[in-house]
């Protein structure tokens, strides 16, 4: 079949998430596949002028080597508030041309604005439309003036689809609320690559690498560094208390808004031997850095909006590693997993050293880490490709 993917953040540069996995895999199983992405982090580039000219980026792959799926990122001018604007249209465009073009079978969306208009057009046109909720993604918007117009659309888009896919209870439970049909709506976990996620890798490399000992406690974060992500405040409690905790090392692998003021902590508390900032690292190298890790962390802000209903993919490869996961204990994570299944929770950053402290003098950490893996073995990626398939062949 072709799927015609409509997105608003950046496929080609942002790390893997939950659709590359899928759509990767399904390209790989001989469906045919479209992109329309943007380049969501445009005002961090060099690049002068005020338009951002289309682009279009064939044989893509991020995860699947041959997956080859073409990225199309329609243009918008480069001026704030005015780049949502011409979004809606360049973006509706470029939807209408795609599907006068390509021909998707299906039209699978992500976004707000181009997810609202992909879902009118897929009406108009007689095109299953299947609105892919994986994210509370308005709440993300810089602008918090539009995060209330992105909600309305988002809450309009999902009345319109029919067929609402959730990646966890708390998005089923939102999408409900919001006017999603019972029946037209169902959840697909998150998925893992259990072969690639081995918790007997060899981590040698990276230890030497980064001269991290072997008697180091590594704590372990991945991904974008939010504001609220809590890793500033874990770094600042471990400067204020490294006498204490001489031998735990936080090892960051990923870069985002905090990265730069981490550096600063990094610098102002003397903690260049015990916090590791890499930096962005490519997708493949990810289970290998895992592997150095003794706890895997999500100290995120617990009042954060954002983080209310989500549950990030970086959990399940944490647990499939066979770590200790350390993370707020925010209502979509709690939800989604319980507890005793390899996580232990806090409600502030600055609980992380003591608890792994604590976890460490009770003697229960082989405890803990053997139930992570065993919870999480049903979400072997190709287990989660299947469910999708069907989905969209009954859809069909």
């Amino acid at each position: 079949m072709k799927i015609l993917v409509v997105q608003e953040s950046d496929w080609l540069e942002r790390n893997p998430h939950q659709q590359h996995h899928l759509m990767e895999r399904m390209a790989i199983r001989g469906h045919e596949i479209r992109v329309i992405d943007y380049p969501i982090d445009w005002p961090n580039d060099d690049d002068s002028g005020l338009i951002y000219h289309k682009e279009i980026h064939e044989n893509v792959s991020k995860i699947k080597s041959g997956a080859n799926i073409d990225v199309i990122r329609p243009g918008f001018i480069k001026i704030k508030g005015l780049n949502y604007a011409t979004l809606f249209f360049t973006h509706k465009s470029e939807i209408e041309h795609q599907v006068e073009e390509f021909k998707p079978d299906v039209i699978l969306a992500l976004g707000i604005l181009n997810s609202y208009n992909a879902s009118r057009i897929a009406r108009k046109h007689n095109i299953p439309f299947v609105y892919y909720f994986i994210d509370v993604i308005y709440a993300l918007i810089p602008e918090k003036a539009f995060q209330k117009l992105g909600q309305l659309f988002t809450e309009k888009t999902i009345r319109n689809a029919d067929l609402v896919i959730t990646i966890n209870k708390k998005l089923s439970e939102f999408a409900y609320s919001v006017g999603a049909k019972p029946e037209s709506t169902i959840l697909i976990d998150a998925g893992i690559d259990l072969n690639s996620y081995d918790p007997d890798l060899d981590d040698s490399a990276i230890r030497a690498e980064y001269g991290i000992a072997k008697d180091d406690i590594v704590l372990f974060f991945m991904g974008w560094i939010y504001e609220f992500a809590g890793m500033k405040e874990l770094a600042r409690h471990l400067g204020e208390n490294k006498d204490k905790y001489p031998n735990y090392k936080i090892l960051v692998v990923g870069d985002g808004d905090a990265f730069d003021e981490m550096c600063q902590i990094r610098d102002e508390y003397g903690l260049e031997d015990q916090l590791i900032l890499t930096g962005k690292q490519p997708f493949e190298k990810i289970p290998e850095f895992l592997a150095s890790a003794d706890f895997c962390l999500l100290p995120a802000h617990i009042d954060e909006p954002i983080m209310q209903d989500i549950v990030p993919i970086k959990i399940y490869e944490y647990l499939a590693m066979k770590k200790v996961v350390i993370a707020s204990e925010l209502p979509g994570i709690s939800k989604e997993f319980g507890y005793g299944n390899g996580i232990e929770y806090i409600r502030d950053a600055t609980e992380v050293l003591e608890t792994v402290e604590g976890i460490l003098s009770s003697g229960k950490y082989d405890e803990i880490a053997s139930t992570a893996r065993e919870y999480v073995k049903a979400n072997d990626w190709e287990a989660i490709t299947d469910k999708f398939e069907d989905a969209m062949k009954k859809l069909l």
